[in-house]
C-alpha cells in the first residue's frame, strides 16, 4: 500500500492520521452526500485549521464534522437550510474543540492570510498590532462572521461564499457591509473609517 493511500474511517469518510480505523468494512455512502463532501471539505478543513492552528486538529475535528452530518442526511436534505445548518455544526466542532482545550481561537497568521489580515487593517486604518480586530470579528453574528472570514480571511470570492453559505450573491454582500459597520462600532471607530464602500468585491 502506497504512503498516500487514504484509509478510509467509519461510514467510508476518510480518517485522519492516527485515528483508530473499524475493524468492519465501510458503509457505502449516499452519492449525494459523497457530493457534498468533495464540493465542501476544502473549506471546512481551512475554517477549522484557521482557528485551530494546526492541519493535524483541524483535519481531526473536520473528520467528527463530516460524520456529524452523514447522520442527519436524510433530515438535512429536507431542509431548505442544508447549508446554514452544516456551518453550524462546523463552527459548534470547532468551538467546542477549543472549549475542551480552554484556549481561544488560533486564527493562524501565515502567508495569503496574514496579507489578507494586513488589508483589513489598512482598510479600516487600525494600528498593525492593536484595536482589538480579533476579538470584534469574534463577537460578529454568526452569519456575518462567516461572510468576513471567507472572504477576508480566507480570500473567498463573493460566488464562492454564495456556493458555501447557500445564498444568494447580493445577500453575502448584504452580510460583509453589515458585518464592516458592525466592526466599525465594535472598534469605535468613526463613520469615515469604515471599510471603505465596495471594496474586496
Amino acid at each position: 500500500m502506497s504512503d498516500d493511500h487514504h484509509v478510509l474511517g467509519a461510514y467510508g469518510i476518510p480518517a485522519p492520521a492516527g485515528r483508530p480505523q473499524p475493524l468492519e468494512e465501510p458503509l457505502g455512502l449516499p452519492l449525494d452526500y459523497e457530493a457534498y463532501y468533495l464540493g465542501h471539505q476544502e473549506f471546512f478543513h481551512a475554517f477549522a485549521e484557521l482557528h485551530l492552528g494546526t492541519r493535524h486538529a483541524a483535519e481531526d475535528t473536520v473528520h467528527l464534522v463530516f460524520l456529524e452530518i452523514l447522520s442527519i442526511w436524510d433530515d438535512l436534505l429536507q431542509d431548505p437550510d442544508l447549508e446554514q445548518r452544516t456551518l453550524t455544526v462546523l463552527s459548534r466542532q470547532v468551538r467546542e474543540r477549543l472549549e475542551s482545550e480552554g484556549r481561544p481561537p488560533a486564527f493562524v497568521i501565515a502567508g495569503p492570510i496574514a496579507q489578507n489580515l494586513r488589508a483589513i487593517r489598512a482598510e479600516m486604518e487600525l494600528a498593525p498590532q492593536g484595536a482589538g480586530l480579533y476579538e470584534a470579528i469574534l463577537e460578529l453574528p454568526p452569519r456575518q462572521f462567516t461572510v468576513i472570514v471567507l472572504k477576508h480571511l480566507l480570500g473567498y470570492p463573493t460566488a464562492r461564499i454564495a456556493r458555501v453559505m447557500g445564498l444568494d450573491p447580493r445577500t453575502v454582500d448584504y452580510h460583509g457591509r453589515r458585518a464592516k459597520e458592525r466592526l466599525r462600532v465594535l472598534l469605535d471607530l468613526p463613520a469615515e473609517l469604515s471599510m471603505r464602500k465596495g471594496r474586496g468585491k
